[in-house]
């Protein structure tokens, strides 16, 4: 079966709803790599739906720095998340790669989760 990527907003932000929902459960079972992981890919994803409702051409990438970058053409406002784009990318390779690092704490999860919901709130109101 040829598998395409959707390139409607909404399966997107439906992929990432579903995402921001394992981080929770994920720091409540105390997997804090996989908790990092999932939030990564929320933010991911709902970037990803905003630009395709913008009409970018999607690109893969999980490099949510550069996403922000291509946001901010359409949102100014969103290079105040620049720190936190640039903390939670790194959780994408902590993961996924066995790098010599300690795992994000449940705070530092939980902290960057907080942060997130305020950035996909505009995201989704825009």
């Amino acid at each position: 079966m040829d598998k395409k990527e959707s390139l409607y907003f909404k399966d997107w932000y439906e992929k990432a709803a579903r995402d921001l929902r394992r981080v929770s459960k994920r720091l409540e079972e105390g997997d804090m790599e996989e908790a990092g992981f999932h939030l990564q890919q929320a933010i991911e994803k709902y970037f990803k739906g905003y630009l395709l409702r913008k009409g970018w051409k999607l690109k893969k990438v999980h490099d949510l720095e550069f996403l922000l970058d291509e946001a901010i053409k359409y949102k100014k406002e969103l290079e105040e998340f620049r720190p936190l784009c640039q903390e939670v990318t790194g959780y994408y390779f902590t993961e996924r790669y066995p790098y010599i690092q300690k795992e994000p704490s449940h705070q530092e999860i939980n902290t960057n989760l907080e942060k997130a919901k305020a950035l996909i709130k505009i995201i989704k109101k825009s």
